[in-house]
């Protein structure tokens, strides 16, 4: 090969390698540009759709929660009060019964026997009681006669006042066996629901039985048993604690269905250092019986009611390294980055306490595309572009009557 030809091409590779070098340094470039100025939502990339919603201002409660479990408001074991045969059982289990109502008898022979014996010796002593005063009165006119001497008098007068001792033991002893006579008849000692049956008709109970004969609970009114943190504890004293009657609302587990509505009764003496609680209690109506002991609950007490407070929805605050923010839109239909002071946040939307004003538009999806600056475009949640409000009438906005839509 001659020294010509190594020189030709030679110097072609060389005009080929520039070429291409050059081709590639202009293009990449603009692509990096134009990567960039999408990502940030910039110019020359279109509009990026977000969902928009305006600042609102009104009341809203500020609420303390707890995980809570409901508890009777009263609960009675009931038991016999004397020893005997369970000769009936009056009540059916999960009968709701009143105060007083007939629940159980025990055999009462044996103690109408003994009532009838403190009855006969009542009547024993009266006589000789009756006896011994009228020995009393004759003596009493002896002695002023001077017929009989002093201790024969005060012999009487002492036998009248011990038969006047007896009786009123027999009188005693009447009313107690009357009691115990009583007491074979098992009565409801308070308003509630009877449970299953602990014992059966037959069956000796005694006085002394730790299981009882059934189980009452009270329903209506109920109690609600939940905590709040230690720290929430002095904001429910400053206004008024279980006094000022704050509300209390029941919710189900999913904190969705509402249960009840009551008002609080009692704030615990201490708090729990296990945990940093205290205890609170709500007293409920129950009327519907949606309520049920032992079932837990989400109570939401009612602290006070904030006035004409600024709202947003909760997912148009932002977190950055310089705090919250949220994006405005602003009349030109671009962004800027606004720094707010949030406060509470209830049933998903957040108050805000400085940063924005009642009326403005904010961004409520989308953020993560934004910049302060860039351009927007409204859409609703399911993606697709807001419609422009059209004129009154039924007119287009060239003023045209829009024709109805043919089924």
């Amino acid at each position: 090969m001659s020294k010509r030809t190594i020189f030709i091409v030679v110097g072609s590779l060389l005009l080929i390698g520039a070429w291409w070098a050059c081709h590639r340094g202009g293009s990449a470039p603009q692509s990096g540009q134009a990567n960039g100025s999408e990502r940030r939502g910039g110019a020359g990339t279109g509009p990026v759709p977000v969902v928009a919603g305006k600042v609102e201002q009104k009341d809203v409660p500020i609420y303390l929660e707890g995980l809570g479990t409901v508890q009777a408001f009263n609960t009675v074991t009931v038991h016999s009060r004397v020893d005997g045969e369970l000769e009936k059982v009056l009540f059916k289990e999960g009968q709701d019964v009143k105060t007083g109502d007939l629940l159980a008898q025990i055999d009462p022979r044996p103690f109408q026997e003994a009532l009838d014996q403190a009855v006969g010796k009542k009547g024993q002593d009266a006589a000789q009681l009756a006896n011994a005063q009228a020995t009393l009165a004759r003596n009493t006119d002896l002695l002023k006669k001077q017929v009989i001497d002093q201790q024969d008098f005060d012999t009487s007068k002492a036998q009248s006042g011990q038969f006047a001792a007896a009786v009123q033991a027999d009188q005693a002893a009447i009313e107690g066996a009357q009691t115990q006579l009583d007491y074979t008849q098992i009565k409801s000692p308070i308003d509630g629901r009877t449970g299953l049956r602990l014992v059966d008709v037959g069956n000796i109970v005694h006085a002394a039985d730790p299981g009882g004969i059934v189980v009452i609970t009270q329903l209506k009114p109920i109690s609600v048993v939940f905590t709040v943190p230690e720290q929430d504890l002095q904001k429910l004293l400053n206004q008024g604690g279980e006094t000022s009657g704050l509300p209390v609302a029941a919710l189900d587990r999913g904190n969705t269905a509402p249960l009840g509505e009551g008002t609080l009764a009692v704030v615990d003496n201490e708090i729990d250092q296990t945990t940093g609680t205290v205890k609170l209690k709500a007293t409920f109506p129950n009327e519907d019986l949606k309520l049920w002991p032992g079932k837990f609950v989400n109570a939401r007490l009612v602290l006070k009611t904030q006035k004409n407070a600024t709202l947003v929805p909760a997912s148009v605050v932002q977190r950055g390294p310089q705090g919250t923010y949220a994006y405005v839109i602003k009349p030109d239909k671009t962004v800027a980055m606004q720094t707010v002071k949030v406060g509470p946040t209830e049933d998903g939307l957040t108050v805000i306490e400085s940063g924005l004003t009642p009326g403005q538009q904010v961004v409520v999806d989308g953020q993560y595309k934004l910049q302060p600056g860039s351009h927007v475009e409204l859409t609703s949640a399911t993606g697709q572009p807001q419609k422009p409000t059209g004129a009154p009438n039924g007119k287009s906005p060239r003023g045209k009557s829009r024709k109805p839509a043919k089924s």
